[in-house]
């Protein structure tokens, strides 16, 4: 289609913008420049105007929802080069032609014949938000990272791409205006008012409209369209700065004033709906041609947006549908139900049984709503549709809620797996007086729609105790009500069997039984898989792989992954709410292995999925990952951050919390060279070396063990025996649990214990331990994150013993890492005796140049050691040298 190829026409009417055309011309020394805003800022005006002004050649896609199909994508992104610069991109585009071709290749090619091109170019792609093939993001972020500098990437989009800008934004890679840089400043504002829209306004006047409207172009279109043609302003500026509903009554009254009959009975008639379709604006308006007026609208700039690149769906802009809503109850309050019932009925007719449900309720039609709402409870359950479902319980009376049983059991269920338990067993308890043990007829004065709901609710009753008991702490009584929901359940009622599997499953896990746990959570996935229930399978299988991780069984957890993905492939929902987290998962097995690339891809392609392909947990456990990788790649700043925001995100769910966020800032912390503000957070959990163990706290023990190791070398007394026998207790307890994940944590940091305390062949064994139990899994981080100090520890592992290979592999990435910030930072003074230890000065000399006593000059040394794992002077400059704070070592 020629079209979309076509730079679209400057109007002469435009705003000129120099502030933002300027920030375009930066661009050219960036990778990629970035126009990101929601609809209706401006994005592609000010795109136009500014290409207007170049002679660089352009080639200009004007994307549409059906180009994310990656062959159609690529298709027209090459003929638009080709059109731009003549006999460049002939080659990319004879390879797709020919059927199948390899993306990554053809992208490879278009590189190439772009670096090779005799002119600069300017490539632009116009709504990239309609663009979201996961395969085509990752073709594309080749094609930004390897993009040559002669070519200038522009993209407009409503949404930030799924590609790398956080990266490139730290590199200054990344020029970009957004949203707050488009909105119209006062003097674009009196530009647009008195110059382009040709009215006649006081500057006091325009400077009220620009407060009003805080220079959006969309409400200072309607203020415009509203002024045209009046002689007398300065009341409708009057009334413009006073209360905001009468002022946007006012506004709209004009506007439908000067609308004919029809068009301004189907404005009112169809701004009760959300979305606007042509078959559903018949329903509502009985105007058959609906479709027609649609279009019409949209042609006449009456604030209809389009949904879909084929003109089928449709909405009003949000504050002219607001306002024509607010219209529609004062000028014709006794037309909006009859409305809504409409509505209603073709939503239900469609399948869409929440905007059914919706509707039937702004009807008042809460009955009605109510058997809508009970039919659809086993698909949104299926769908982990939760908040839907949660949503629904402050809407309908209580009085209704309590005669119809299977409504309140699904409000019950959505509640819990939404976290929300407060007010949950009263709940229940009025159920239970409601509903009989027993399978039986529905009392009388009772209400049920869905029959095989009800013969369900004596065994999903049960399966709700026992995830109360979970929540409580009460092992046995979650194990005691899961084996009364399987005695209650019919022996095809798979979705409770399999519930009450998961919640034994997760009392055993609470209990540190993980083999048992992993047991029963798989017997979950199987009722699950039977009933459909795909995006549930893919929450039981994060629990199946977190246990696979804190065994040690990295291999394992992945597949468990990747199980669970080609499972979803194949689920008939548009977007399966899991796959983000596992694509989550599978990026913290590739950190343990080291695999950053791959870390960071599994991350990426989550980001692209959005919330809307995870679970309620995927907003905390995304941040999580996000930062172990920030952390790995050394930006430990960074990784603190996103584990604050992770905490504020935070969504507790039945599964037990063995990895605080508070413990896995303290050990960042740590990192960062904070002691104090790890030992704060040890004071405020009241934690000790001699406390009781248990697998739940497992994770902060040994943080509080690293955290006690630090404060040897800050000269704490006695905190070198505390940790040791902190942490010889805490791995008794791993290796009794076959927790191997978390004993391999324990065995590197008895080995820094050992190595600190001068045991340098205690040291040795425990790290060639820990070699073994990683080796057959791939675990590398553990040892990279225990920092440089384990470095000399490794080094002493002799190549031929066993799990000398894998020591020589991971001082084979080690190099990198030395280059992350110190476990302990080294002071000011530290740093000065450092430098004095490159020299032929003896202790005696250094004491003298620093104005310092001997014995003071030792103490530096032996912390300046330790923080570097080296055992004399020359391993310390080495180390030094490494780490960039030494610029050279003598020889």
């Amino acid at each position: 289609m020629e079209t979309k190829l076509l730079v679209p026409q400057t109007r002469g009417d435009v705003v000129a913008r120099k502030r933002l055309t300027e920030v375009l011309d930066r661009g050219r020394s960036a990778r990629l420049t970035l126009v990101s805003a929601p609809a209706g800022f401006g994005k592609t005006t000010l795109l136009t105007r500014w290409l207007a002004d170049r002679s660089t050649p352009v080639a200009w896609v004007s994307l549409e929802e059906g180009d994310s199909r990656p062959l159609r994508f690529w298709g027209y992104l090459v003929a638009a080069v080709q059109r731009a610069a003549p006999g460049v991109g002939d080659g990319a585009a004879a390879m797709l032609q020919r059927g199948r071709p390899d993306l990554d290749t053809v992208v490879a090619t278009l590189v190439n014949e772009l670096a090779t091109a005799a002119t600069e170019l300017v490539l632009v792609l116009d709504d990239y938000h309609l663009v979201d093939d996961p395969a085509l993001q990752a073709c594309m972020v080749d094609l930004v990272e390897h993009l040559p500098a002669k070519v200038q990437l522009v993209i407009s989009t409503r949404v930030d791409p799924a590609l790398p800008l956080a990266r490139m934004r730290a590199r200054g890679e990344l020029v970009e205006v957004r949203a707050a840089d488009l909105r119209f400043t006062l003097p674009e504002v009196a530009s647009y008012l008195t110059e382009v829209s040709a009215l006649e306004l006081s500057p006091d006047e325009v400077s009220v409209l620009e407060s009003r409207t805080e220079g959006w172009i969309a409400a200072l279109q309607l203020a415009a369209l509203s002024l045209r043609g009046r002689e007398e302003t300065s009341a409708f500026i009057a009334d413009f700065a006073g209360d905001d509903r009468y002022v946007v009554d006012y506004l709209v009254e004009e506007v439908l004033d000067r609308q004919s009959a029809p068009v301004r009975q189907f404005l009112l008639q169809t701004s009760v709906l959300d979305r606007l379709s042509g078959p559903l604006c018949a329903a509502v308006t009985g105007d058959p041609d609906s479709q027609r007026m649609l279009e019409q609208l949209e042609r006449a700039n009456l604030f209809v947006v389009p949904l879909d690149g084929r003109r089928r769906w449709y909405r009003y802009h949000h504050l002219f549908g607001e306002v024509l809503r607010t219209y529609l109850l004062d000028a014709h309050p006794g037309e909006v139900a009859e409305l809504h019932r409409r509505a209603s009925r073709w939503y239900d007719e469609a399948g869409d049984p929440v905007s059914a449900v919706r509707h039937a309720v702004a009807a008042g039609d809460v009955d009605r709503a109510a058997d809508l709402a009970e039919l659809a409870l086993p698909t949104l359950q299926r769908d982990r549709q939760e908040g839907t479902v949660v949503e629904w319980v402050g809407v309908f009376p209580d009085e209704l809620v309590h005669a119809r049983p299977v409504l309140a059991h699904g409000f019950v269920s959505a509640l819990m797996s939404s976290g929300q338990f407060d007010g949950v067993r009263e709940r229940l308890d009025e159920l239970e007086q409601r509903v009989p043990a027993g399978r039986g007829d529905p009392p009388q004065g009772t209400v049920v729609v869905d029959r095989a709901a009800w013969e369900r609710l004596p065994g999903s009753m049960a399966l709700h105790r026992s995830g109360l008991a979970l929540i409580e702490g009460d092992p046995d009584a979650t194990i005691a009500h899961a084996e009364q929901a399987m005695s209650r359940a019919a022996k095809d009622d798979h979705l409770t069997r399999a519930g009450a599997a998961a919640t034994a499953g997760l009392a055993r896990w609470t209990r540190g039984e993980l083999e048992d746990a992993h047991r029963f959570y798989s017997l979950a996935v199987d009722g699950l898989r039977r009933v459909g229930h795909v995006s549930d399978v893919l929450g039981c299988s994060i629990t199946l792989a977190d246990l696979r991780i804190t065994q040690g069984r990295l291999e394992d957890a992945r597949c468990t992954y990747e199980d669970a993905l080609r499972l979803a492939e194949h689920d008939p929902a548009p977007v399966t709410r899991g796959v983000a987290d596992m694509h989550v998962g599978l990026s913290e097995v590739a950190l343990a292995r080291n695999d950053l690339a791959a870390a960071a891809h599994h991350l990426e392609r989550s980001r692209v999925l959005g919330d809307a392909g995870g679970l309620p947990q995927h907003p905390y456990r995304s941040r999580v990952a996000q930062a172990g990788l920030a952390a790995a790649e050394g930006d430990v700043a960074r990784a603190v951050e996103l584990l604050d925001d992770a905490e504020r995100v935070y969504f507790g769910d039945f599964a037990p919390n063995v990895r605080p966020i508070p413990s896995m800032r303290a050990r960042l912390h740590l990192a960062l060279g904070n002691l104090d503000a790890a030992a704060s957070w040890a004071r405020a959990r009241r934690l000790s070396a001699g406390d009781q163990l248990s697998y739940l706290r497992e994770h902060e023990h040994l943080t509080l063990a690293m955290v006690l190791l630090a404060q040897h070398r800050a000269g704490r007394a006695g905190a070198l025996e505390d940790a040791t026998r902190l942490l010889e207790r805490l791995r008794l307890a791993a290796q009794e649990g076959g927790r191997h994940g978390n004993l391999l944590e324990v065995l590197v940091q008895l080995a820094l214990a050992a190595w600190t305390a001068g045991q340098r062949s205690g040291a040795a064994e425990l790290v060639r331990r820990a070699l073994v139990i990683a080796e057959r899994e791939g675990h590398v981080r553990v040892f990279l994150d225990a920092g440089p100090a384990l470095a000399a520890v490794l080094r002493t592992v002799s190549p031929n013993s066993s799990g000398g290979r894998h020591a020589a592999r991971v001082l084979g990435v080690a190099s990198p890492v030395l280059a992350l910030p110190l476990v302990d930072q080294l002071s000011e003074r530290e740093l000065d005796v450092l430098r004095y230890l490159d020299t032929d000065l003896g202790g005696p000399e250094i004491a003298r140049e620093l104005s310092v006593s001997v014995n003071t000059v030792r103490t530096h040394t032996r912390h300046i050691y330790a923080k570097l794992g080296a055992s004399n002077r020359r391993e310390a400059v080495r180390a030094a040298v490494r780490l960039g704070l030494l610029r050279t070592a003598r020889r």
